[in-house]
């Protein structure tokens, strides 16, 4: 299925975003305004143009977005969610460049496709320490991927950024019931807890957890 917005010409193939995020992120953005913006999954970049749209109205912004394109243990055969991941980037590609060309003020898109652990690694290498005012990671499910963006994201945190997760609630559907490694819950759980200090548990809606930065 293919729905577009107001602008009628974005190409989305679902609601996923508008469903959860958004409503939490039009009460949000207003008080963090962040003009740097960092994304761990991007998929088709309905939250990227949201960000774009909505900030670069008022300033110069700079988004990073890294993704591999290959998707998740959901994406592959027997999956729930079953997409063609090449066109899933080609679709990415469109709706940004629509919404940077509708831009008022200077947009700097960095994508960087690969895995997040190392492109993490990289804006960590690139010294690239408390840069971002806005992280949102809604990459990998499996929680050694989340705890591992979770960390590494939080180095490139800035104090007083704040950092989105998505699908706090998920779960894969397995035959043999829930398991604990392949859900994001017990990742954001443990950094939450081993931060404590560093952290303050801002929202938490039933689907996604967000938290502002303390200090380092």
């Amino acid at each position: 299925m293919r729905f577009t917005n107001d602008h009628g010409d974005y190409q989305f193939t679902n609601q996923w975003f508008e469903g959860t995020a958004r409503g939490v992120w039009d009460q949000l953005m207003p008080d963090i305004n962040p003009t740097r913006i960092l994304e761990i999954g991007a998929y088709e970049g309905a939250s990227t143009c949201y960000l774009i749209e909505r900030q670069a109205r008022h300033h110069d912004i700079e988004i990073h977005c890294i993704d591999t394109w290959e998707g998740g243990v959901e994406h592959q055969p027997g999956g729930y969610v079953q997409a063609d991941m090449s066109a899933v980037e080609r679709r990415f590609h469109h709706n940004t460049r629509l919404a940077i060309g509708r831009a008022t003020h200077r947009v700097d898109l960095v994508v960087h496709k690969g895995y997040s652990d190392f492109e993490l690694s990289r804006l960590v290498a690139a010294e690239k320490q408390n840069h971002f005012d806005f992280i949102y990671v809604d990459g990998s499910h499996q929680a050694p991927d989340v705890l591992c963006d979770a960390v590494l994201g939080f180095r490139l945190l800035k104090p007083q950024g704040v950092m989105a997760f998505d699908d706090y609630l998920w779960q894969e559907s397995l035959p043999y019931g829930t398991d604990p490694i392949r859900c994001p819950k017990p990742a954001i759980d443990a950094f939450t807890n081993l931060y404590c200090r560093k952290l303050q548990i801002l929202k938490a809606p039933l689907n996604q957890l967000y938290i502002q930065k303390l200090s380092d």
